[in-house]
């Protein structure tokens, strides 16, 4: 993208500069400014010190860059995002680009994942990628390929950015020690239900704060007449997802967030007793006739994007469906934010609270040069996504993204539902290899929500994907 500079820009980044003032005095540029990788975290100005070819305090490379000191740089980056998204990323660079002069030259691609490993073991890595699953990004962090976000950003700084799940979540195994393998950007909120607002509260019903509340209010519009919940899990080859998800959200909410941490890594099979926990606890409510619309039987068969739509029915169908945020978009149309609403999936063990599933993309940097820094702290900071988050579908998991940027009540809930949670973890299947997440787990759910296996054999058959 050629930069070309513009008064509005100038004008929405005088703001920015105003804003960043205070955030420079919290962050650090320590390190050269050549083109290696390195996994120790250099003295930083926010520690009282200054390493080699690093900046004063104040002096960061973003601070450098809004003074213009790297206009006419190039900075390469590539990602999954296409399409719609390729137009909204685009979007909310160009007051950046145009107030610094550096051109971030983004390719995006369908076949990312295949493609990044082959230019990055190539020898052709771009200067910062983004990783929606960060399973895939944790090779070429063991691998030594990826920059340490520490060798430039303090922890303070990271720290007044993110909350500390954002920052476990990014800490990834380096060759020699952990490393901050990237910083967050857009995120996508999981743990909801969704209702219909109006029906919901002219048939009385209120929102539940616990799951045994959540099991009394199933319980109610059962005995009212009809089932509470609409599920679909069928999604051609990824069929079998959306059951995933439910068993990643029961899991941060009856174990701690280690064991789930364990889990995603293989070191807790889902043979364990505490994962088949979270399988009946599910069980619950989907294999209860009178609790499915369309019963068990219809789970597998029937599409995700179309298993929200029977709570819009007049009079509704089914009154509760949990999906990630995106939902919205399969809304049937004609709808507004007054017509729907949604609440967290509730507590069930008190002593775990209440946690956020969620997913999202984290970049990473493979070329160290001062240019390229400067576009990953621009990528630490709310700004980076305003006109996202302004057009609607996307959550910040950056602490200084300003309420009122979001389009409506919904979507600014979901930021402060992020922002509260007692803890936040990323969607698991998109965390193990391939071969269980994106495998043996999608089809294991499958085959037990369809009937054709028992949750033993299901669980058991799930775990042979690790080997």
């Amino acid at each position: 993208m050629r930069s070309v500079r513009t008064k509005r820009g100038k004008q929405v980044w005088t703001a920015f500069i105003l804003l960043l003032t205070f955030i420079m005095l919290l962050t650090a540029c320590g390190g050269g400014a050549g083109n290696t990788t390195t996994n120790e975290p250099s003295p930083t100005a926010a520690e009282g010190e200054e390493g080699e070819g690093g900046a004063a305090e104040g002096d960061t490379a973003l601070a450098k860059a809004m003074n213009g000191e790297y206009k006419g740089k190039k900075v390469t980056m590539f990602g999954p995002f296409t399409d719609a998204d390729e137009v909204k990323f685009n979007e909310s660079i160009k007051a950046f680009e145009e107030q610094t002069g550096i051109d971030i030259s983004y390719e995006g691609s369908k076949e990312f994942e295949a493609t990044i490993s082959v230019r990055v073991n190539g020898g052709n890595a771009p200067d910062i990628a983004d990783f929606p699953q960060p399973g895939l990004l944790k090779g070429f962090v063991k691998d030594g390929k990826v920059v340490d976000v520490k060798t430039f950003l303090s922890d303070e700084y990271l720290k007044k950015q993110y909350n500390q799940s954002w920052l476990d979540m990014g800490t990834m195994a380096g060759p020699s020690g952990d490393v901050m393998a990237g910083v967050w950007a857009r995120s996508s909120v999981k743990s909801l239900v969704w209702y219909n607002k109006k029906a919901f509260e002219e048939a009385g019903y209120t929102v539940p704060a616990t799951w045994d509340e959540l099991m009394a209010l199933t319980e109610q519009i059962a005995k009212d007449g009809d089932p509470a919940w609409s599920i679909g899990i069928e999604s051609g080859t990824a069929t079998g997802w959306p059951a995933t998800d439910w068993m990643e959200d029961i899991m941060l909410r009856t174990t701690s967030p280690e064991n789930y941490d364990k889990w995603v890594a293989g070191e807790l099979p889902f043979t364990d007793p505490i994962v088949k926990n979270a399988a009946q606890k599910m069980s619950d409510i989907w294999f209860n006739e009178d609790y499915v619309y369309g019963g068990r039987k219809s789970i597998a068969t029937t599409s995700f994007g179309d298993a929200v739509k029977p709570l819009f029915d007049n009079p509704p169908k089914a009154w509760l469906h949990r999906q990630a945020g995106f939902i919205t978009t399969f809304f049937p149309e004609g709808l507004t934010a007054d017509d729907y609403d949604w609440f967290p999936l509730p507590p069930i063990d008190e002593q775990y609270g209440q946690p956020a599933l969620i997913s999202g993309d984290i970049y990473s940097m493979f070329n160290d040069r001062p240019e390229v820094r400067a576009v990953m702290e621009f990528f630490t900071t709310g700004e980076s996504l305003k006109t996202w988050i302004q057009s609607g579908g996307v959550t910040a998991p950056m602490n200084d993204a300003d309420p009122s940027w979001y389009a409506n009540d919904q979507e600014r809930r979901m930021a402060e539902f992020i922002q509260q949670a007692d803890a936040i973890r990323f969607d698991g299947s998109d965390l193990m290899p391939g071969a269980v997440g994106a495998g043996t787990f999608w089809k294991g759910m499958t085959d037990y929500v369809s009937g054709t296996v028992d949750l033993d054999t299901a669980l058991e058959e799930i775990q042979a994907g690790w080997k």
